[in-house]
């Protein structure tokens, strides 16, 4: 065994001028084969994560509440851990909210939000005592209706479609029609019609979008979703009788996944809440004032890790071919939500320390009988063996969960948190 390496405080990739292989959790790559029996693999780094969270919420004022979108890596005992880290947990299914409550997790720090929610959806919501963020007027008659039959009062906030949108967002959720949360036009008539016998309104989600990289563009939405708020709570009163205890922001931090991106200035953004936090003070007070954040918190911790099952040049061009590909990471072919395919970060993780004489440049291909199967395209990396291990950075998130798995009834991925 090799001696350990520190732990870094921002990235796996930082382990790149540190060891000759690269190391998660301490155990370099050949022992975590072992460990799964096989590649592919995706291997997460628990003290990263811990890092990560703590190096947030020491930034962020102490009147946010943390959050985590469990949809961004649903992997259990990746859940587990962050039940210990963070203030509640986001979940965008019926599946993801049981294990949500399995960790110990309270009820009441649970969310449940996405369109489409199911009548078994809705009652399991109801029975567990999580917030359902209701996404349409007929979704809230629909709760009404398992609410009278269960004999139960159900907890809601109203997901709001806000007529601003977040720029630069990496996936834009709001501002013109979107399938995602009741127009803010429509607010009004939703709380004049809203069957209070039945439902206990927590308050109110706006979120705008996700991957942001752009500290500015968050400092704006983030603005306006203040003044948004508040006259939301304002039109309540007036309405109803509702005393609102719940305003949930949304996130959208984003992390660097291409060459030339820069990680986010959380700083700035930390610094704008506190300012609006001090602007709307009578809006914040008794208020439970969610950060929601998936991506940002585990990207960076996770990484994919691939076998070379063979090399070949064709016309020229050398290929490696691997025994992992679009089916385990989709995201990393290019094949969710890219425009134009770009690489992630990709090294050979048991050769790190190389001559650069040594250099050559490939495309890394996997096994499925399609060429939109790549790793990575013309990369320059040291000249690869058979039995070469090929590393994705940036794959803590929507990973394994969002690929289709599948897909040619090619060997699942293992996965572990070390």
């Amino acid at each position: 065994m090799k001696p350990s390496i520190n732990i870094p405080t921002t990235s796996l990739q930082d382990y790149l001028s540190t060891c000759s292989e690269l190391c998660v959790g301490n155990h370099p790559l050949k022992h975590i084969e072992k460990l799964v029996s096989r590649t592919p693999f995706y291997a997460y780094d628990r003290q990263l994560i811990i890092n990560r969270v703590l190096q947030l919420t020491n930034t962020l004022p102490k009147e946010i509440s943390l959050h985590y979108a469990i949809k961004a890596n649903p992997y259990p005992s990746l859940v587990q851990l962050m039940a210990a880290q963070v203030s509640g947990f986001d979940v965008a299914s019926k599946k993801e909210m049981l294990l949500a409550i399995q960790t110990g997790m309270p009820a009441e720090k649970i969310s449940f939000a996405g369109p489409g929610k199911t009548a078994e959806d809705i009652e399991a919501a109801i029975i567990a005592g999580v917030t359902l963020h209701v996404e349409s007027s007929g979704e809230i008659a629909k709760v009404k209706l398992a609410a009278n039959q269960l004999k139960l009062k159900a907890n809601i906030a109203i997901r709001v479609n806000p007529k601003f949108e977040l720029k630069s967002s990496g996936m834009k959720m709001s501002g013109g029609a979107k399938p995602f949360g009741i127009d803010e036009e429509q607010i009004p008539q939703i709380l004049i019609d809203l069957p209070l016998e039945q439902i206990n309104l927590r308050g109110f989600h706006i979120f705008a979008g996700s991957q942001n990289l752009n500290a500015d563009a968050i400092i704006s939405a983030q603005q306006q979703t203040f003044a948004l708020a508040e006259h939301l709570v304002e039109l309540t009163k007036q309405i109803t009788t509702v005393k609102i205890d719940y305003l949930n922001i949304g996130g959208g931090f984003g992390v660097p996944y291409f060459a030339n991106e820069q990680a986010l200035d959380v700083g700035a953004i930390a610094d704008n809440l506190q300012a609006l936090i001090n602007q709307y003070k009578t809006l914040v007070t008794g208020l439970d004032l969610i950060l929601e954040l998936g991506r940002y918190l585990v990207a960076e911790a996770g990484i994919y890790v691939c076998k070379v099952v063979d090399k070949k040049v064709s016309r020229g061009t050398n290929y490696l071919v691997c025994d992992g590909g679009l089916h385990h990471h989709l995201a990393n072919s290019g094949n969710f939500g890219q425009v134009i395919r770009k690489n992630y970060p990709v090294v050979i993780g048991n050769k790190l320390n190389h001559n650069e004489r040594e250099l050559e440049q490939v495309n890394i291909v996997g096994p499925l009988c399609t060429p939109l199967d790549i790793l990575a395209d013309k990369i320059m990396l040291p000249k690869a063996s058979l039995g070469d291990y090929i590393v994705v950075f940036q794959s803590g998130a929507y990973g394994a969960s969002a690929s289709p798995k599948d897909f040619l009834s090619q060997p699942q991925v293992s996965e572990v948190l070390l």
